[in-house]
């Protein structure tokens, strides 16, 4: 893919379900609250984020480019 991605977990939607860590173990952490975070806020662009981004029920992780801001998940309408 080659692009950096900036990769957020809106804790405030998110359920703890672990399916971020299931489809990118590498990427994502639960906390004592079982809340996710990603594991560095800045990462290369892969599939495993990307699919944990569309994985999650409750839709609480946005992917963005770093600097512009631009969309990457979920795509701006």
């Amino acid at each position: 893919m080659g692009d950096r991605w900036q990769v957020e977990v809106d804790r405030g939607v998110c359920i703890g379900s672990g399916m971020c860590v299931s489809n990118a173990p590498d990427g994502f952490k639960l906390d004592a609250a079982r809340q996710s975070h990603p594991t560095e806020p800045e990462t290369d662009a892969n599939e495993d984020i990307l699919a944990a981004a569309e994985g999650c029920p409750v839709e609480a992780i946005s992917i963005r480019l770093p600097g512009s801001g631009e969309a990457v998940f979920p795509p701006e309408e």
